[in-house]
């Protein structure tokens, strides 16, 4: 009985804990966006689907900066925050994906959440994602390291989104774009 009852609680508590992953709004015009927590399937999926695979497709990696980053990138942890509705997260989103993908970054390493366009809503998750991060334009790669901020690309990088990561993972100097409105660090 007790394992019953066991089983039940932690199916329960699963249930209430689990979000929903590549949940989509569609406004009144009929536009659609993904929101709160997503994943690749998410992107790949129709309507971004174009957008996504035609950025990632034709971006060429620097190889020589991803033999410089494979190895420190993986003690790291990234929360990528973007929206389905942005110009800059379309291109530069699918551009970071193909970068961590061809550096062999762990993916379950990488936290990606949309964020909102409707007013009153502009760049929130249904559960708070972006609170106390500071988020002010989309895309955002924040790069932690033991649970704490080491720094951020901010809508889009400052020389590449290679070299920039180069910076952020190897610990030498790096400001972000927007850096006197970001919290870095």
């Amino acid at each position: 009985m007790k394992s019953i009852l066991v089983t039940v609680l932690f199916i329960c508590s699963s249930m209430i804990f689990s979000q929903e992953f590549n949940k989509e709004i569609t406004l009144e015009n009929g536009k659609k966006f993904l929101l709160g927590k997503i994943n690749l399937d998410g992107l790949n999926s129709e309507p971004y689907q174009a957008w996504f695979q035609q950025q990632h497709e034709s971006y060429d990696v620097d190889e020589t900066l991803i033999k410089v980053i494979k190895k420190p990138l993986k003690g790291h942890q990234i929360k990528l925050f973007l929206g389905t509705w942005c110009g800059d997260s379309k291109r530069e989103v699918p551009r970071i994906i193909k970068i961590l993908e061809t550096a062999n970054f762990p993916m379950k390493k990488l936290e990606i959440v949309a964020l909102d366009r409707r007013k009153g809503l502009v760049k929130t998750s249904p559960t708070g994602e972006e609170q106390g991060l500071n988020i002010i334009k989309v895309p955002t790669i924040i790069f932690f390291k033991d649970g704490k901020e080491v720094n951020r690309i901010v809508e889009s990088p400052i020389e590449s989104l290679e070299e920039d990561t180069v910076q952020i993972v190897s610990g030498k100097p790096y400001t972000p774009n927007y850096a006197t409105l970001s919290k870095t660090k």
